[in-house]
């Protein structure tokens, strides 16, 4: 495809309607010429956990180990025995993990990957505004934290300049109580104390994405633009319309399920409740909406790097994990006490799982141009800064990776077990390169992941 074809492609990737309203389109064979040679662009995104995992739930081989005691703030290591062998083994499905088992194949469970805590600042803000830069310790001297670029905009400098948004960062906190500071809400910084300020209310996410310069119009943006849609649709091929018609479809879920948290605000407003409103919010239902945002700005390429926080590091505020529980719980305050919430916070690890294999499946649908789908264009990352919630360790991670990487990664179902003491860092320098990026070290790295490649 020559640069002609390009811009032909990027100029009609945007439909226009009434009131400033936009809607990009994901690749379509009938516009992309030449699609039989038309390579998709390759993606990277980050869905990070709060609080670590409770392990004796998560990992395979663990479940009969030792209910953890609170260990403080201090973090570091929990010396333990690696009980996997080094190299790839099958996934034992474990309580937390079994929500992935229908996508197996497009998972890979990574386990033996370290981080190095920097004494003198809270664990809990270290593990998540440092986890995607792994700075070597003690190295930055005008910060507190191991805090660097991040993965994300490090990435962004390479692949961002030809989209409308370099990154997207996402954020599924919505509660405005806050009484800790910004490290312990963000996981995507453009350097040393210059953070990457998160999108938290799906309407805006919405408007930002669509261009809507009215607030009214959020609603219905396809209606807005059906007629050019209409126009357009005419001249796509049978795989194309349906493509087309699935992608509008699914616009309208959105706007649907906007349309129901908005409803279910006002009527919290209503009520006599002790805690914010948002604690009210359905979990779930919130977190879906958001990664539905997320994959619509990753299918039709208005961005190619996006990172999602589900939520805040020790915030003590509840959520409400709708099916899990009755009330809103504190993930925070459970984890401080895992002998008698063991079940509750295995529960919670499985419910952020659970989301995490509604995104996977959602991509392993999209199709794109050549054919292939979205999740075969992209890095997508489920991890956490601490490998137990109670014990707080930076070692042994909770680490998954779905997507093909553009065939650069290997097929999933399977797990990874790397060597005691292999940085995490390794990871993402290997991730950088797969986006294309010619370098041979990131933050405290000590080589690449080559068992991931193919």
């Amino acid at each position: 495809m020559n640069r002609n074809d390009i811009s032909v492609i990027n100029r009609r990737t945007f439909l226009k309607g009434a009131a400033g309203s936009t809607l990009s389109l994901p690749w379509l064979e009938s516009i992309a010429n030449g699609a039989n040679s038309f390579k998709p662009p390759l993606r990277l995104a980050v869905y990070y956990v709060p609080i670590g995992v409770v392990r004796r739930s998560f990992f395979p081989g663990e479940s009969l180990t030792e209910v953890p005691k609170f260990q403080g703030f201090l973090g570091g290591r929990r010396d333990q025995p690696d009980i996997y062998k080094s190299g790839y083994q099958p996934i034992e499905w474990t309580p937390t993990l079994e929500p992935l088992k229908k996508i197996q194949k497009h998972v890979t469970l990574v386990t033996g990957l370290d981080r190095v805590y920097q004494n003198g600042t809270d664990v809990h803000a270290q593990c998540g505004s440092c986890f995607l830069s792994s700075a070597i310790p003690y190295e930055i001297k005008s910060s507190a934290w191991p805090l660097n670029r991040t993965l994300d905009h490090v990435v962004a400098d390479y692949v961002g300049d030809d989209t409308p948004f370099r990154t997207l960062e996402f954020s599924c906190n919505s509660h405005k109580d806050n009484v800790e500071s910004i490290h312990f809400d963000n996981i995507s910084w453009y350097g040393t104390g210059h953070v990457a300020p998160s999108m938290r209310d799906p309407q805006k996410v919405y408007r930002r994405l669509f261009g809507t310069r009215d607030a009214e119009n959020f609603r219905n943006i396809t209606d807005l633009v059906l007629e050019d849609a209409h126009s357009l649709q005419r001249e796509l091929g049978t795989e194309d319309r349906h493509k087309f018609n699935e992608y509008f479809d699914s616009i309208r879920t959105i706007e649907e399920q906007m349309e129901n948290m908005a409803r279910m605000k006002s009527g919290l407003l209503k009520a006599s409740i002790k805690e914010p409103l948002a604690a009210y919010l359905p979990r779930g239902e919130y977190i879906r909406l958001m990664g539905d945002l997320m994959i619509v700005a990753l299918q039709t390429g208005l961005t190619r790097v996006a990172t999602m926080m589900i939520g805040p590091e020790r915030w003590n505020t509840p959520y409400m994990f709708e099916g899990v529980f009755d009330k809103p719980r504190s993930h925070h305050q459970m984890s401080h006490n895992q002998a008698k919430f063991v079940d509750d916070l295995a529960k919670v690890d499985r419910f952020y799982m659970e989301q995490f294999a509604y995104l996977v499946e959602k991509m392993s649908g999209i199709k794109e141009a050549n054919g292939a789908t979205l999740l075969d264009s992209i890095v997508f990352t489920y991890g956490s800064g601490l490998g137990d919630g109670a014990s707080h360790q930076y070692n042994k991670l909770p680490i998954i990776m779905a997507g093909r990487g553009g065939g650069k990664l290997r097929a999933g179902g399977q797990h990874l077990n790397m060597p005691t003491g292999t940085p995490l860092a390794n990871l993402w320098l290997t991730q950088a390169q797969v986006m294309g990026l010619k370098r041979s070290s990131f933050a405290d790295s000590t080589g690449s992941l080559n068992q991931i490649l193919i």
